[in-house]
């Protein structure tokens, strides 16, 4: 797990923008370990590289997805864009030897999963809030992560939903099992 190697990797591998959400990413997850009590090192490792599969592109994913004998689900095969979290955990185990917790949180990171300990749930939000995010919504987001991450998860799994909905995109169960165990849990 080297930092610099996987910076690299990145950078020649990733358009300039996605280079740049990576840091940012990495940034995030570095303060909201730290925050949460979780391996700094770690966590930031894991923020870097969470897209490293982001933009792959049709034929790459296809002979990814034989390699690393990844069966898409019904919505992923409709969504191909959800398969890059499942990739990215398969490829960076194979490039950076990452821990099995690392793998977890980047396969997560995208539809989120019920089983989210709180390293996956800090790299799930680092994603959605670092420093390049310009949304609406970002500085509530940004605010209620620093208090408490299962309300933040909660916050972005409604939006998410919503913005599905009203795009007329399917919604993955395992956004919908997170999101009923966490009103379930409150």
């Amino acid at each position: 797990m080297d930092i610099e190697e996987a910076k690299k990797y990145l950078k020649e591998n990733l358009t300039q923008k996605r280079y740049k959400h990576s840091l940012g990413a990495m940034k995030a997850a570095k303060e909201l370990g730290r925050a949460y009590g979780e391996n700094e090192e770690e966590v930031e490792f894991a923020g870097l590289v969470h897209d490293i599969a982001k933009e792959l592109s049709k034929e790459e994913i296809e002979l990814a997805l034989k390699k690393y004998k990844i069966i898409p689900d019904e919505i992923e095969k409709e969504q191909v864009s959800l398969l890059h979290s499942k990739l990215g955990a398969a490829i960076a185990k194979e490039l950076f030897n990452i821990s099995e917790k690392t793998q977890k949180a980047i396969e997560y990171h995208t539809t989120g999963n019920k089983d989210m300990d709180t390293f996956a749930k800090i790299i799930y939000l680092a994603d959605k809030i670092e420093e390049n995010r310009d949304y609406p919504e970002v500085e509530e987001l940004r605010e209620l992560t620093k208090k408490d991450l299962d309300k933040a998860i909660l916050f972005v799994l409604d939006f998410t939903i919503q913005k599905s909905v009203k795009k007329g995109r399917l919604i993955h169960p395992d956004t919908i099992e997170l999101r009923n165990k966490l009103i379930i849990k409150s």
